[in-house]
Order: C-alpha cells, then sequence, then structure tokens
C-alpha cells in the first residue's frame, strides 16, 4: 500500500515542499513536545504496571526501557522481542519475576485495547460519511474475532484454572512435536500461572495506574498528529483525525509479520485522509514527518540505549 498509495504522492513533491517551508514552527514544536510526553506516558504505563506487583521502577527508566524495547522489536521478533527484551532488562535491574513478566505484556494489551476502541469510532465516522471499504470491514471483523476469541479463552479459562493450564500444555505439547522439539510442561504451567496471578492483582484495583499511562501514551501520540495538520494550515476536525489514526495503527500492530507495522500504517493512513478530502501534498508531509517523531527517531534513540542497557548493572531493589 505504501508503494501504490504514498510513493505516487511524490509527484506533487514541489507542492509538498512548499507545505514543509510554510509550517508554522510553534506547531511544529507542539507536535514535537506532545511525542516527548506520549513516551514519558510509556515509561509511566511500565512503572505502573510494575507497581502492581509492589516494586518500584523510576520513570526515566521505564521511559528508557520502552524506547530500547520497541528498536530491538523492530529487529528481532515484534512483540515478542519487545516483551523477552523488558523481562530480561527488568530482571537485571532487581525486578522480580512477577512484575517483570507484567512488564512485557501488560503495556501492549493496554495500548492495543486503547486503539482497538478508537479504532471503533473511526469504523463509526467511516459508516456515516460512507468511506468504509469491504476489505477494510473484513479485516477489523477479522482483528474483532481473534481479540474475542483470546478474551473469551481467558475469561473462561479463569474460573477453571487448572483446567485452562492442562489444555493449554497440550496444545504446547502438540506444538512441539510438530516442530520436533523438545517441550518442558513446567514452562507453560508457570506462564499460565503468572498470567492469572497478574489478571488478579489487576482485578484488585492495580489496572487504574497502568491504564493511566496508556491513555497519556496515545492521547500525546495523537497530539502529535493533531498538531502537524494544523502546522500545515489544515486543522481537521476530530472524526477525521481519529480515523486516521486508529485503524492504521491497530493494523500495524496486528501485521505481527512487519515490525512497526512500515508500510501498513503509513499505506492506511494515506488511504483514509485522502479519502477523506486531505490534499495529497498536506497528507504526505504530515504522515511521513509524523512517523518521523513517532517511530524512526525514537528508533534510532531506542538502539545505543538497547546497548547501554545489554551492559548495565542498575539494581533499583
Amino acid at each position: 500500500m505504501a508503494v501504490h498509495i504514498i510513493l505516487p504522492q511524490f509527484t506533487t513533491l514541489e507542492n509538498s515542499v512548499h507545505v514543509i517551508r510554510t509550517m508554522v514552527l510553534w506547531a511544529v514544536l507542539i507536535s514535537v513536545g506532545a511525542q516527548i510526553v506520549s513516551y514519558f506516558g510509556s515509561g509511566y504505563l511500565l512503572k505502573e504496571t510494575v507497581a502492581v506487583t509492589g516494586q518500584r521502577l523510576p520513570l526515566i527508566w521505564g521511559v528508557i526501557i520502552t524506547l530500547a524495547a520497541s528498536s530491538i522489536a523492530l529487529i528481532a521478533g515484534g512483540m515478542v522481542g519487545n516483551a523477552a527484551a523488558v523481562y530480561k532488562w527488568m530482571q537485571k535491574m532487581g525486578i522480580r519475576k512477577e512484575g517483570a513478566g507484567m512488564a512485557g505484556t501488560l503495556p501492549s494489551f493496554y495500548n492495543n485495547a486503547i486503539l482497538f476502541i478508537l479504532s471503533i469510532f473511526g469504523m463509526i465516522h467511516l459508516l456515516i460519511v460512507h468511506q468504509l471499504s469491504t476489505l477494510q470491514l473484513i479485516t477489523f471483523i477479522a482483528i474483532l474475532l481473534v481479540m474475542g476469541l483470546f478474551a473469551g479463552l481467558f475469561i473462561g479459562g479463569y474460573g477453571h484454572r487448572q483446567k485452562f493450564i492442562s489444555i493449554a500444555i497440550g496444545s504446547a505439547s502438540h506444538l512441539a512435536k510438530l516442530s520436533h522439539r523438545p517441550y518442558t510442561p513446567n514452562t507453560t504451567e508457570e506462564a499460565v500461572s503468572k498470567m492469572f496471578d497478574s489478571a488478579y492483582l489487576l482485578r484488585s484495583g492495580g489496572w487504574r495506574g497502568p491504564a493511566v499511562g496508556a491513555v497519556i501514551n496515545t492521547g500525546f501520540d495523537m497530539m502529535t498528529l493533531y498538531f502537524l495538520f494544523v502546522a500545515t494550515g489544515h486543522s481537521v476536525s476530530p472524526g477525521v483525525l481519529l480515523t486516521g489514526y486508529g485503524l492504521p495503527l491497530l493494523f500495524g500492530k496486528m501485521a505481527f509479520l512487519i515490525p512497526g507495522g512500515v508500510g501498513i500504517v503509513e499505506g492506511t493512513m494515506a488511504a483514509l485522509y485522502s479519502g477523506l478530502g486531505v490534499q495529497s501534498s498536506i497528507m504526505v508531509v504530515v504522515i511521513l514527518v509524523y512517523r518521523m517523531f513517532s517511530f524512526w527517531l525514537p528508533t534510532l534513540i531506542g538502539f545505543p540505549l538497547a546497548a547501554y542497557l545489554q551492559h548495565s548493572k542498575n539494581n533499583f531493589n
């Protein structure tokens, strides 16, 4: 989609360059500030997730680990690589297993849940303005079914823990046999038990802090995009902003084989904003600058931070 939608827009390169030259500086600076606050929201999300287990992680280290893990995810395993990196660094810093495990998995859950809610509003807006394509509808329904299936299995298994663990062990054992790999049932049992223990802690009121962090992260990231539109002199309505923001990022998250949703996010944003009447030269500038602020620059910053964490011996407990 990026090749067929974004690249042809560079035929209007002269207009896009004019847009860049006339961008309002104060709005660009606010956009940069919003993105910085967004990453502090991610750090707060990580900090509060660890706090659920009664442990302490300084906010700045939450930001550093988030940036570093996102960079690792780009080149090694996507969401799985991100979770593994966070878990490893947390333990290295003295965070116990239950806190490290939650920190590796829960932030993605919270962020994806918010994107899913925003995507629902985006779908409703597309229906109202008659811009919802069949492909978008099918993709969204597929994502809804997958997320619903996982949620249903988890909710059903919460009240029947031992049965759920037995099913999980059986499924993992079968997959191991198919792939001709050795399998240890204790690993699966421990992972599922930790998952249910985490759910219990969250039900006891521990969900509020991480939820605030996720809202700050997503809200200020969306503000980054909004003020870039303002900087180009093309302020968009909340409905248009939500539609072009939530759906592309959710699709990018679900594209497990493409780290960072590269191409998927840009292409889907371009298709949606173009259909909603945003001028091509403005759309190209806003999307590419937004992705530079929210994805590429943090990723480049994250690599040296990851190298530092690999050799760091900090312990906060």
